[in-house]
């Protein structure tokens, strides 16, 4: 069914620290993008298969990105107000967890994001490895409880939820031509769709859209009290 109106479609994995900031810099703005009749939505995908698929490779095994990592990660933490240090075990396989969001999006919508917030603060702020079931039951139990956790932990291993996970990461890659995380699809209203990727780039986003912005806008220097 074609999307009606203006949409931002958010496909991300918990293993990316870049998803997690955009996820976070969105689920506080959801409100403010309604009144501007912007609709968010957010995937889970398998950063991994992305990776394979478009035949990218993640910045740890580039030297050059690497690198460059050490200095855009502190940075990107610094303006969007997460701070964090890398896990020990990192990088880690997403499956599971990813494959648990999967389930929840699918059979309990409401509290969908709750969990991938609790997952992403598993993971970076209090360095759990999700992709283990013995971690994953962390977040799990923060928003269902012991009993609930345990079903869900069981419901991620059914074929139907793994292909759902892996027909999404085919669609996320294949059809939307992506090739990381985050990866963004975004509907203008007029009938027309671009990709956007990165957690920098929502002021070319908000200019698609046609919402109003000043982010990063110069303003003049204050010497002595006067302007």
């Amino acid at each position: 069914m074609p999307v009606q109106g203006k949409k931002i479609e958010v496909y991300i994995d918990i293993v990316s620290p870049y998803s997690f900031y955009a996820f976070d810099y969105l689920r506080k703005r959801k409100g403010a993008l309604l009144e501007h009749g912007v609709q968010v939505e957010f995937f889970p995908v398998f950063l991994g298969g992305i990776n394979v698929g478009s035949g990218n490779k993640p910045p740890w095994t580039l030297p050059a990105k690497a690198a460059y990592s050490k200095f855009d990660g502190p940075r990107a933490q610094k303006y969007f107000g997460i701070k964090h240090t890398i896990p020990d075990f990192f990088p880690i396989l997403s499956l599971l967890p990813q494959r648990c969001l999967t389930y929840v999006k699918t059979h309990q919508q409401d509290k969908f994001e709750d969990l991938f917030q609790a997952c992403f603060e598993s993971l970076w702020l209090e360095h759990l490895d999700l992709g283990k079931p013995e971690y994953m039951v962390t977040p799990l139990q923060k928003i269902f409880g012991k009993e609930g956790a345990s079903e869900i932990l069981k419901a991620a291993q059914m074929p139907d939820i793994k292909q759902k996970l892996n027909d999404t990461t085919k669609h996320a890659f294949e059809t939307l031509g992506a090739f990381g995380c985050p990866w963004f699809w975004v509907y203008d209203g007029k009938g027309k769709a671009e990709p956007f990727f990165g957690s920098d780039r929502f002021h070319f986003m908000w200019d698609y859209l046609d919402v109003p912005h000043q982010d990063l806008e110069l303003q003049k220097k204050i010497i002595s009290g006067k302007l």
